[in-house]
């Protein structure tokens, strides 16, 4: 065990264990390498759409081997073993899809993944533990479809439709209105007369699901021989930029619910499943904008009773423990154990969701 094991990391291990206990005993630990099958191409692709910010966004470093944070140094420590054939070449998903696609705002489209599951380029996000995750369990085609750009708030940005505005008195005793969805600017004071700006709440959540729409409207361009699909889930890692506003953070549960419901009704998909994942640097009990962040995540949890309708098709990632360091601000110092074992957590998650676990 490495020198630098703690009780957080401890109790990280623990939280991973316990979470590929609660998938079923047939889950491996650790996954096996893929076998290089082509999935069933009869049934349609199973879609997992990935959003939020830069934690999403995915910052890992791949490389180099002797440099310890980096992929490739983790597997050399034998960590991760599923990611590395007996010839030490990254290994290959031939059964799930890893799409990556960006844009600012409403703006254009830029494809940056359209790949078999595998690493490539110089940095990986949760997507590769989550991939494999799913991959593992389904014998469908799968594909993982991120679309989201960093720095973007829930409360503004993010905002998703028919979301309603509110007041905020911050702490010099001010009152601010920030508004409900298509309003601007992001916040005004109450009394004055709003000045338009060139963007508008819920911006970056338009663009990024007409992204993720454009892509599945051309499926076959992605998954290549795909005719049909399911939205079979989503996975939400976001809240940095909320957590540094008073008023958005307080916000934050609210606004959280109506995501989880409004991403159903846009992708005409009632029952998929949501899992989202916390900040890595917010410990439990935090009273900061980061702590009222963490307890919406876990009062949206299926398990903690506040929304029955969740319960069995939302889940809670808490990824304090299982973070290597740094914080959301500073993509956690580029440690790709961070977005593997945030990722596999994710992925866990979902897979326990989808077998009823």
């Amino acid at each position: 065990m490495k020198n630098r094991l703690t009780f957080d990391v401890f109790l990280g291990l623990a939280i991973l264990l316990l979470a590929r206990a609660c998938v079923g005993a047939e889950f491996p630990d650790p996954l096996p390498d893929p076998d290089g099958k082509p999935a069933d191409m009869t049934r349609p692709v199973q879609v997992y759409i990935l959003l939020g910010q830069s934690n999403m966004l995915g910052f890992g470093k791949i490389g180099p081997a002797d440099k310890d944070g980096t992929l490739e140094h983790a597997v050399r420590e034998n960590e991760y073993p599923y990611l590395v054939d007996g010839a030490g070449q990254w290994t290959v998903r031939n059964d799930v899809r890893n799409v990556r696609v960006m844009g600012s705002g409403l703006g254009g489209m830029r494809l940056l993944n359209n790949e078999w599951m595998t690493i490539t380029g110089g940095k990986i996000g949760p997507e590769i533990g989550i991939g494999h995750c799913v991959g593992h369990v389904t014998d469908a085609p799968v594909m993982i479809l991120k679309s989201c750009i960093g720095n973007r708030a829930l409360g503004w940005d993010l905002l998703p439709p028919g979301s309603e505005g509110f007041e905020f008195t911050d702490g010099k005793g001010v009152t601010w209105i920030h508004p409900g969805y298509k309003g601007t600017p992001e916040r005004w004071e109450k009394g004055t007369e709003p000045k338009p700006i060139k963007w508008y709440a819920g911006m970056q959540y338009d663009g990024d699901i007409a992204r993720a729409k454009q892509v599945l409207s051309e499926l076959d361009k992605y998954y290549p021989g795909a005719k049909e699909y399911e939205v079979a889930g989503f996975f939400w890692w976001q809240g940095d930029r909320d957590s540094r506003s008073a008023a958005l953070s307080s916000r934050y549960e609210k606004n959280l619910v109506h995501l989880i419901k409004q991403l159903r009704e846009d992708f005409n998909a009632p029952n998929a499943k949501f899992v989202c994942a916390s900040l890595g640097q917010t410990e439990k009990g935090a009273a900061d904008g980061g702590g009222l962040i963490l307890d919406a995540m876990l009062a949206v949890d299926g398990k903690s009773g506040k929304y029955p309708e969740f319960k069995g098709n939302v889940a809670t990632v808490y990824s304090h423990p299982l973070s290597q360091g740094g914080s959301s601000g500073n993509h956690y110092g580029g440690h790709a154990e961070t977005y593997m074992n945030v990722g596999e957590a994710m992925g866990r998650a979902m897979v326990g969701l989808l077998q009823g676990d």
